[in-house]
């Protein structure tokens, strides 16, 4: 059994018997499913047609953006394993505590996108590294605030080194 989010709008449960056909929330469907290139597939389904295409696949967050039809959504899948995880109160292990972020080269700080007392999600640019003459965005781990900002604009910095404190 799946569970997916839909736009964090609206959750189905979905269960597959085979590749071509399963229930949604209880009620019984049959399609008929070609790849048409990766990522984009040809789908019928109810005697209608749908194009259907992956846009963005998160797999370890079980995330998704898909594209039908032309309209675009966003996806989050659990499972079985997701939902007993749930229910035993482990969900929450995989998600680590992010103190600080530090340098994953050694270079020239050319920008710093956010101040001290920042609220940032994850993903957010942080600040822009040089190295080997290629501009690198640092982006955000996780959601948090920006505690410190440990270097300036301009500033060389050694791989590993703390750039920003963050909680």
């Amino acid at each position: 059994m799946l569970k997916v989010n839909v736009n964090n709008l609206k959750e189905h449960s979905i269960e597959l018997e085979n590749a071509s056909a399963g229930t949604i929330d209880g009620k019984a469907f049959s399609w008929d499913v070609i790849e048409v290139k990766d990522g984009s597939f040809h789908v019928i389904k109810d005697n209608r047609s749908y194009n259907v295409e992956v846009i963005k696949a998160e797999a370890s967050e079980k995330s998704f953006l898909v594209s039908v039809n032309g309209n675009k959504y966003q996806l989050h899948v659990k499972d079985k394993f997701d939902e007993l995880l749930k229910s035993l109160g482990f969900d929450e292990l995989n998600a680590k505590k992010v103190n600080e972020i530090k340098a994953p080269m050694p270079g020239l700080v050319l920008d710093i996108r956010v101040s001290e007392g920042d609220t940032v999600k994850k993903g957010d640019p942080i600040l822009v590294l040089e190295a080997m003459k290629m501009e690198n965005i640092i982006k955000s781990p996780a959601d948090g605030i920006i505690k410190k900002i440990n270097v300036n604009k301009g500033f060389a910095v050694e791989k590993n080194q703390v750039l920003i404190f963050f909680g």
